[in-house]
Formats: structure tokens, C-alpha cells, sequence
């Protein structure tokens, strides 16, 4: 739940007894599509907020430690990831850094609601840069019927990039749909899917995204925590899955010496948010 009071946008976290505030300068536009309700607001101090039903999806100041993450982790996992596909990640930050890697010969990018690109190119155009690139492709379809009809090793990395497991992006979070992503994957593939807070979800969400992973045939799950201030509690993961590949490893040396630039991905921080604090390491034995 969302309210705007004194000019502020504050969402509610009420499972959580929290909630999460900016100070608005004004409302720029919304629209009604038949999947959602989304919202573009300015704020004072962090730049542009897209918010969907009442949700806070991405603002300019802080998207790209999720789009990093959920990005290079993934594919400096790989060996050498030729064909990437993504699921959701409308706002197409994620498909900016995967084309980062030039060793990628193809990005698929699924989202449902084709409105989410266009109010991101729009009012993210840093995260759009990449939306032109002769190597990607952008579709509007259920990228869950997507999985169910692709074809069997198509792809060397799978991308989930979603919203909350409610709503339309219920049905990414099943062991159902890990089974046609599995199938999907050559091997040695890498899937890695959005897993939301480390604090308020290790023992819920994703306990639950690693088992439905490994009922589905992965041979390896990890979770990699990662800050991200505009989401419940602040912490945020995403969580790797290997076919027949321990996604505990990856090209730390690559990864070192990558021919791009990055603001928070790092050999060092991979390394490091592979460590999981006891707790989680509880939550998840």
C-alpha cells in the first residue's frame, strides 16, 4: 500500500510493519494497462521514481546496483554466455549491462507491459542506451507461456527480472516454470532470478525459490545479497541457479579485468556476496 501525503510517496510494507519515503516534487503521468497501474513521480533527491501499483519499481539514483547484479554475477558465472534471454526487466536496465559483454551474441528481452519501456525511455533514457543494438531483441508477451513453448537448449543464460511474486509475476517464482527455464538452458547455463530481501524473506521466499530450483533438476543455487535502499528493508538478492554448473565459482580474473566500466559489480564484491551471513546460512540449510 502507497499513500502521498505533505508531498511525499510512502509505501507501506505492512507484512513487514515498515515503510519507505521520498519527498515528491510532482507527479509527471501515469497509465492504467491491463496488467497494472504505473506511476512516474519526481523527487527531490532521488531523481525520477517509477512506482506499479503503488510499488516502488526503479528511481535514477540507485537502479544500478539491481541492474549490475542481476546481470554480471549471471554471466561471469557462465563460461561464456552466447545467448542470454530475459524475463520481465521492462525498464531495460538489465539488457543494457548484458550487452556489455561482447562475447554476447543475442539478448531476448520478455516483459508483459510494454509500457514499462516506453515510460523508461521516456524517463530513463541511460537505462534505454542499449535498446537499439543490433544484438537485442524487445518483445511484449507472458514470458511464462514464452518458456513453456521454447525450444530446448536455446539459451546460455536466463535472466528473471521481476516484480514481486504476486500479480503477474506470480507464476516466475514456481518450480513449474524452473522446469521449462531448466530445458530452455544449454548445458552448463546459468538462471538467476530476482529473490527479494535477505531480512524479511530467507526463510519464506527464498528458501522456497531454492528448493522450487533444485525440485526443477538445477544442481546449484546460491543467493547473492546486495544493498538496494528504495526496496523493503534496504537488502536485496538475487539468487543463480546452475544446469550441471556450480554457480559458487566464476571468472574472478574476467571479472577483474572486464573492459567496462561499473559503479557498484566488482570481482571483489561477487566474491564477497557469495559469503551469506549465518543467519541466512540458517535459513537456508
Amino acid at each position: 500500500m502507497a499513500t502521498q501525503d505533505d508531498n511525499w510517496f510512502i509505501e507501506h510494507f505492512d507484512s513487514a510493519g515498515t515503510a519507505f519515503g521520498l519527498r515528491l516534487k510532482r507527479k509527471l503521468e501515469e497509465a492504467r494497462t491491463p496488467y497494472q497501474h504505473i506511476e512516474m513521480w519526481d523527487t527531490e533527491t532521488f531523481g525520477y521514481l517509477m512506482t506499479i501499483d503503488g510499488a516502488t519499481m526503479l528511481t535514477t539514483r540507485d537502479n544500478f546496483l539491481y541492474h549490475e547484479m542481476m546481470a554480471h554475477p549471471a554471466l561471469f558465472s557462465h563460461a561464456g554466455a552466447r545467448n542470454v534471454l530475459i524475463i520481465g526487466g521492462g525498464d531495460c536496465g538489465t539488457l543494457r549491462e548484458v550487452l556489455r559483454h561482447g562475447g554476447v551474441a543475442s539478448a531476448i528481452q520478455i516483459d508483459i507491459d510494454e509500457q514499462v519501456t516506453r515510460y523508461s525511455e521516456k524517463y530513463f533514457p541511460e537505462l534505454c542506451e542499449s535498446n537499439d543494438d543490433p544484438r537485442a531483441e524487445l518483445r511484449f508477451e507472458d514470458g511464462v507461456k514464452f518458456m513453456q513453448e521454447c525450444d530446448a537448449e536455446r539459451f546460455d543464460v536466463i535472466i528473471v527480472d521481476s516484480t514481486d511474486p504476486v500479480g503477474p509475476a506470480e507464476g516466475l517464482f514456481k518450480a513449474e516454470f524452473f522446469r521449462h527455464c531448466h530445458r530452455a538452458l544449454a548445458d552448463g547455463g546459468v538462471l538467476v532470478q530476482q529473490s527479494e530481501s535477505p531480512l524479511l524473506h530467507s526463510d519464506t521466499i527464498i528458501r522456497d525459490l531454492h528448493h522450487n530450483m533444485r525440485e526443477a533438476g538445477f544442481s546449484h543455487t546460491r543467493t547473492l545479497p546486495f544493498p538496494q535502499p528504495v526496496y523493503p528493508s534496504g537488502w536485496w538478492s538475487c539468487t543463480l541457479a546452475g544446469k550441471n554448473r556450480d554457480v559458487g565459482a566464476f571468472r574472478e580474473g574476467d571479472a577483474a579485468d572486464k573492459d567496462f566500466a561499473t559503479r557498484y559489480y566488482s570481482a571483489d564484491i561477487h566474491r564477497g556476496a557469495l559469503v551469506l551471513p549465518p543467519f541466512m546460512q540458517d535459513a537456508l540449510s
